[in-house]
């Protein structure tokens, strides 16, 4: 047995024991996608669930699935570290019956649970939101990927294209690099000062774009947004991105060890207003914690979730047509930026290295 996946086995079955379980299920693609070290159970792309679930007791480990889907999960998603339970797809009723009998009838959990089923412990929540090592590889990896597919995109686009066509070629970048492309968003300049999630349309994206990823391999999250230029950005689309910035630079320097999400979310509303946007946090959430979803828990007053080393967060400060956002990690030795290509261009803010409007006009 792999050390991750018995290290998560261990924790799930200390939550169990000391909740009263019998047994837990886990149907979300993130959950699946955590027990199974970067296995995945997603066919439908827009889905929360797949077509495997797993089931774990005190003395056994499944993945749950049918006759449809055995042989792939087998061979191309799974170690040797569960047993499959697959009865033919025409079965609806052979499944629920085996997990009862795993349960031997104690209480059963889930992460996504149904009548009869209770919530799974919050030690096991807070333990999916805290990243081992072999994870923080992985994620390393994924990082870089989205990055280059960003780079790669925007590197391909021309004024004249529209923004379905911009959003289609980062799609197609993701997917070359096994990245699913969970959230591919792509304003143009008639657009971008408009809305804040700029669903992309046929509209010419013109002298200007944003593109934004939110790209999942293994379960999890790299989340970017980027913009490019195709002609010199103006005194005031300055002005928005430095402020965005300055935002940023302000939460990046709360996201501490110990911080909760909801007292950096008032340093995100102190901010605002010292750049000159007082109010301007309501028109978009800021971000918070990233993971195997594209945000665990998003920042907002009163929240009281707090940061822990290995942690992985998704700040997205905005204003009308300017915004920021990488994928970060938490570490004894403070924040390490996992979507980072070197080739694009940045700028140094408050001792940081920041993404800048990539330029090409030549």
């Amino acid at each position: 047995m792999s050390d991750e996946i018995s290290s998560k086995l261990a924790c799930l079955r200390r939550a169990m024991s000391g909740a009263g379980l019998g047994a837990v299920r886990l149907r979300g693609t993130d959950w699946f996608s955590w027990l199974t070290a970067g296995g995945s159970n997603t066919v439908l792309l827009a889905a929360e669930t797949g077509v495997a679930q797993a089931l774990v007791t005190e003395n056994g480990a499944w993945v749950l699935t049918d006759s449809i889907e055995s042989a792939r999960m087998k061979q191309e998603q799974l170690s040797g570290d569960f047993d499959v339970f697959a009865p033919d797809w025409t079965d609806v009723s052979s499944t629920e019956e085996f997990v009862l009998a795993q349960a031997g009838g104690k209480p059963l959990a889930s992460d996504r649970p149904r009548p009869g089923e209770a919530p799974l412990p919050a030690e096991l929540v807070r333990a999916k939101r805290t990243l081992l090592p072999e994870e923080v590889a992985r994620y390393r990896l994924l990082g870089r990927d989205a990055a280059e597919a960003m780079r790669q995109a925007l590197g391909e686009a021309a004024p004249d294209w529209t923004e379905a066509r911009l959003a289609g070629a980062g799609a197609k970048a993701l997917l070359e690099r096994g990245i699913e492309p969970a959230l591919v968003l792509a304003g143009g300049e008639s657009r971008l000062e408009k809305y804040r999630h700029p669903v992309s349309t046929g509209a010419a994206i013109g002298g200007r774009a944003m593109l934004v990823f939110c790209g999942r391999r293994g379960g999890l999250f790299a989340n970017l947004s980027r913009f490019v230029y195709f002609r010199a950005p103006s005194e005031r689309e300055r002005q928005l991105a430095d402020a965005a910035a300055q935002v940023e630079a302000a939460v990046l320097s709360a996201s501490v060890e110990g911080a909760a999400l909801g007292d950096i979310f008032g340093k995100i509303v102190d901010a605002y207003s010292s750049a000159g946007y007082p109010g301007e946090h309501l028109r978009h959430h800021q971000g918070g914690t990233t993971g195997y979803l594209s945000r665990e828990v998003v920042a907002r007053p009163g929240e009281k979730e707090r940061l822990a080393l290995s942690m992985a967060l998704a700040w997205n400060p905005s204003l009308p047509g300017a915004k920021i956002e990488d994928t970060v990690l938490l570490g004894s030795g403070g924040l390490e930026v996992l979507t980072l290509d070197p080739r694009w261009p940045v700028r140094e803010m408050a001792g940081r290295p920041r993404p800048d409007m990539w330029v090409r006009t030549s």
